[in-house]
């Protein structure tokens, strides 16, 4: 990892306490389908979108990170390079398969899009049955520092494997829209992000000391924040006191932006869940698509 990003990462949070004690760990796979505390009584929405492979390049890879291999999905246009490139930032259900065609969505047009594994040193959230099995198993023990560090060796990864290191985003949902937020404070590389429902201030844990109200004003980068009106989750009044926050900082923090849309809840974007609002997300998600355009990762 590159030492000027380290030393900012270490600047917000403090080094995993743990280290290299799980090395061995990397799951056989970035699970197909969907965690059983997605849908505990068996039944996905009808309206679940999948988006086919044609014309793509796509499936499992393996990152070096700084202490390990991890696992991670991957799509892109067939035989393309130079690819303009989105590391998408999963939420509390890792690498399922709405991850998954969310990188294959940005495929089509043509990104190579890259999901990590950013859980997989603490264990495998596909076997839990409920949420906060999931919390208190693994994402309480999952570090900023081990996220930020390894989303950078995901783009080591791209540049030497059909990526453009000049056209760099990142976008994430939920647990990830947190970390896009996160990651605009500390990481040169990128040219911008979209942060989809993150939380921007919550319970402080020794895994996330800091919190995006707490580096609104160091953002390196701009970032669209995408958040439902009715999210009863992330309240209005957080959104608003990370817009002024915002007002105080350079010209990255200042250029940031907020959609809201009033009548959606937390996940509007998850078709696989009974909070998808089909409307807002597709508005979204062109706003994200224009957002990256606009700020020349396309």
């Amino acid at each position: 990892m590159n030492k000027a990003i380290q030393d900012e990462i270490n600047s917000l949070s403090p080094q995993s306490a743990d280290g290299s004690s799980r090395r061995g760990f990397i799951k056989a796979s970035v699970a197909a389908g969907f965690a059983a505390s997605v849908a505990p009584t068996g039944e996905l929405l009808a309206q679940v979108i999948t988006t086919d492979t044609q014309g793509l390049t796509a499936g499992m890879i393996e990152i070096q990170a700084k202490d390990r291999k991890i696992p991670a999905y991957r799509a892109m246009p067939a035989g393309k390079t130079k690819l303009p490139t989105v590391i998408v930032i999963h939420e509390i259900w890792s690498v399922h398969e709405h991850i998954q065609d969310v990188c294959r969505r940005l495929a089509k047009r043509g990104y190579l899009a890259i999901a990590p594994d950013f859980f997989v040193r603490h264990g495998n959230v596909m076997q839990y049955k409920t949420v906060p099995e999931i919390f208190s198993n693994v994402v309480s023990k999952v570090t900023d520092t081990e996220v930020l560090g390894d989303l950078d060796a995901a783009l080591d990864w791209a540049a030497g494997n059909g990526g453009d290191a000049a056209r760099f985003g990142v976008t994430g949902f939920c647990w990830g829209g947190r970390i896009v937020w996160m990651a605009s404070a500390v990481n040169p590389r990128i040219k911008t992000g979209v942060a989809w429902y993150g939380r921007l201030m919550t319970t402080v844990i020794p895994a996330t000391p800091t919190h995006p109200h707490d580096i609104a004003d160091k953002l390196k980068w701009p970032v669209l924040g995408l958040y439902g009106g009715k999210d009863d989750g992330i309240p209005m009044d957080t959104v608003e006191e990370m817009k002024t926050r915002l007002s105080f900082g350079g010209k990255a923090s200042q250029s940031s932006e907020f959609v809201i849309y009033p009548d959606a809840p937390h996940a509007f974007h998850a078709d696989y869940r009974p909070t998808y609002r089909k409307e807002a997300a597709e508005d979204a998600f062109q706003r994200a698509l224009a957002w990256f355009k606009k700020h020349g990762v396309a």
